[in-house]
């Protein structure tokens, strides 16, 4: 998920700020529910939480698809098609000899372009947090012998792949659109994210 965004332009007025600030809670909340900083995370857990976050990709880019279907300049402006990731997951499941997710939530197809940022916002911030996460699993020695590959999918390339989701989103404002419902879908996505995988949760994640 993202961090900080210390290249993020000065003024609060600033639409990656705004989304920012506006998911904090939803964002910790993902972040407490999947706890894959954890370092006794197993292989059965781990499978677990692929398996949620595979059905839930899945459901998010079907939901891009048809944004992108619709609205096919902005979708090749993000390079949209290069942002998939639910065939990584499935393919982690497979390294740790698990099916791919039968179930996935159900999401809304976002109304419009503004919509389809706040949904990539998670899910491409997902790449930074994803290399921090990628970099403790490949640490322990109860995964030495899988490459999960989703967490990272850019490799060298995550940082570039972020800036021009970044410029993106501030040129889509800067032309008008509307960064409220940018923070809405996102914070809307964060949740809908945490909720389906609250199944698979630590005892101690999930709310009394």
């Amino acid at each position: 998920m993202p961090p900080e965004d210390l290249t993020a332009q000065s003024g609060d007025d600033d639409v990656l700020r705004r989304l920012r600030t506006g998911t904090a809670a939803e964002h910790e909340d993902v972040e407490r529910t999947l706890d894959l900083l954890d370092t006794g995370l197993d292989r059965a857990r781990l499978a677990a939480v692929l398996t949620r976050m595979h059905g839930f990709w899945r459901a998010a880019e079907l939901g891009l698809d048809a944004w992108a279907a619709a609205h096919p300049a902005d979708a090749e402006g993000l390079d949209w098609s290069r942002r998939r990731r639910a065939a990584l997951f499935a393919a982690d499941l497979r390294a740790l000899d698990a099916g791919p997710a039968a179930e996935a939530p159900e999401l809304p197809e976002p109304a419009d372009t503004d919509e389809a940022l706040g949904r990539l916002y998670v899910l491409e911030g997902s790449t930074l947090g994803g290399t921090f996460i990628d970099r403790h699993l490949s640490s322990l020695p109860q995964l030495a012998d899988v490459r999960i590959r989703a967490f990272s999918p850019y490799g060298g390339e995550t940082g570039a792949m972020w800036a021009a989701f970044r410029r993106a989103a501030r040129a889509r404002v800067t032309a008008g659109g509307d960064p409220d419902a940018m923070v809405r879908a996102a914070r809307e996505t964060f949740h809908a994210l945490a909720e389906w995988c609250r199944p698979v949760a630590p005892v101690q994640a999930v709310p009394a």
